[in-house]
């Protein structure tokens, strides 16, 4: 299985208005629909839903996540 190299910032303006799963450093995941993106690729989530491991923790609603903190970013949820 190979990787495809995407340009982060042109994929990640792809996905605003689209339902994203974003993982973070620390194995944390959170799904929602992403509303915006920042020049520094902070993510802004509306509808988030967090998990821990595959367990749902809860409902988080809007969210912002710093950019640092991102392991991946997956379209769809």
């Amino acid at each position: 299985m190979s990787a495809l190299i995407v340009n982060p910032k042109p994929f990640l303006n792809s996905l605003i208005g689209s339902p994203v799963t974003v993982r973070l450093k620390w194995g944390l995941t959170y799904t929602g629909v992403l509303l915006s993106t920042d020049s520094y690729m902070n993510l802004q989530l509306s509808s988030g839903v967090e998990y821990v491991g595959k367990e749902k923790a809860g409902d988080v609603g809007e969210i912002l996540i710093r950019c640092n903190n991102v392991l991946f970013v997956k379209g769809g949820a």
